[in-house]
């Protein structure tokens, strides 16, 4: 069975499965549904925890085991299986499908994974555990999707915002769930329920947002011209090195640039992103900007990349940040 982040409240009020998987890339999601998992656990008399990290050299053997080896006091036992690289391999693949064979509600185990593809979601060994189990995907609400989520956190805590509340708080943690569940468990804390006003959480909220290179390529694919710019703002006031900067726009350009004269030249944009290394979750966002953007677009955008490395170098003058936006913009506006 393969459930959404959502619905695992109302499964656990209705059921308990002798095995889960969680699987997403936000660590307060996941942390979220583990706890929500453990405690319906506790409450069905899973008294006794068993923690397996699979990590480099990790004896399936040891899984197998824990299941078998029985508590002096007759206790049910919940064994929490963490694998940080998303890849049991060879063995731990056949060891997760003989489990899938012999499940007992003596033993619930619970899976943890990080996100995965499509091409592992249909791996043998994760469509048995789905088969044979419950698996929670667990995704991270969009930037546009986040002043939803804030609202129904509030909720909980009987507080409740405008839309102009909820945006200042979703642009201030730029995506980062645990920084807005702190945010959010602190307007608790210093407000009583109801309504809160824009210069409330104005006053409670921090600037908490996580300004990285990352957040800076996803900015400059998407277009997203005011993140661009907080982005750029908020690496400058956190001393990131400018050459950092130039790397990671410029490789961007650099990828767009070839891919977009294959795509002029007639070639299978698929082909173009493989051969250019770009696959995952990253190839969505690349083929959008390759609609926005022309070869023309992209290689005076190369230029002006030459031109800040110059800067940087001490070649000519000029504000380099100032130049990073302007290289910003002019990939952002384009059409």
């Amino acid at each position: 069975m393969l459930l959404k982040g959502d619905q695992l409240a109302g499964h656990l009020e209705r059921d308990l499965r002798p095995l889960y998987v969680l699987y997403g890339d936000d660590p307060l999601l996941v942390i979220e549904a583990a706890d929500a998992i453990r405690a319906k656990a506790r409450q069905q008399g899973y008294t006794e925890r068993e923690v397996l990290t699979v990590l480099p050299q990790f004896d399936w053997g040891t899984l197998l085991a824990a299941g078998g080896n029985m508590s002096l006091f007759g206790d049910k036992k919940l064994i929490d299986l963490r694998i940080p690289t998303g890849k049991p391999g060879k063995e731990g693949s056949a060891a997760l499908q003989q489990w899938c064979q012999n499940l007992s509600m003596d033993n619930l185990l619970l899976i943890t994974l990080p996100e995965l593809d499509w091409r592992e979601e249909k791996a043998v060994w994760f469509t048995a555990l789905v088969n044979a189990g419950v698996a929670i995907k667990l995704v991270a609400p969009t930037l546009n999707e986040l002043p939803g989520w804030i609202i129904g956190r509030l909720r909980r805590q009987q507080q409740s915002a405008e839309l102009d509340g909820l945006k200042f708080i979703a642009e201030r943690v730029e995506g980062n769930l645990l920084a807005a569940h702190q945010e959010i468990q602190k307007l608790g804390l210093l407000y009583p329920a109801g309504q809160l006003s824009l210069a409330q959480i104005r006053e409670a909220v921090l600037n908490v947002a996580r300004y990285d290179i990352d957040g800076l390529r996803d900015a400059l694919l998407s277009g997203d011209i005011a993140r661009l710019t907080r982005t750029l703002d908020g690496l400058m006031q956190e001393g990131e090195a400018p050459p950092l900067v130039l790397w990671a726009m410029s490789e961007e350009i650099r990828a767009l640039t070839i891919i977009r004269a294959g795509m002029d030249a007639g070639k299978p944009v698929d082909m173009l992103l493989k051969d250019a290394k770009v696959w995952g979750p990253r190839a969505t966002p690349v083929k959008r900007a390759l609609q926005r953007l022309s070869t023309s677009v992209l290689e005076a955008a190369l230029q002006h990349a030459g031109k800040i490395d110059r800067l940087a170098k001490g070649i000519g003058q000029g504000n380099i940040w100032e130049e990073f936006l302007r290289l910003g913009l002019r990939l952002a506006a384009a059409k």
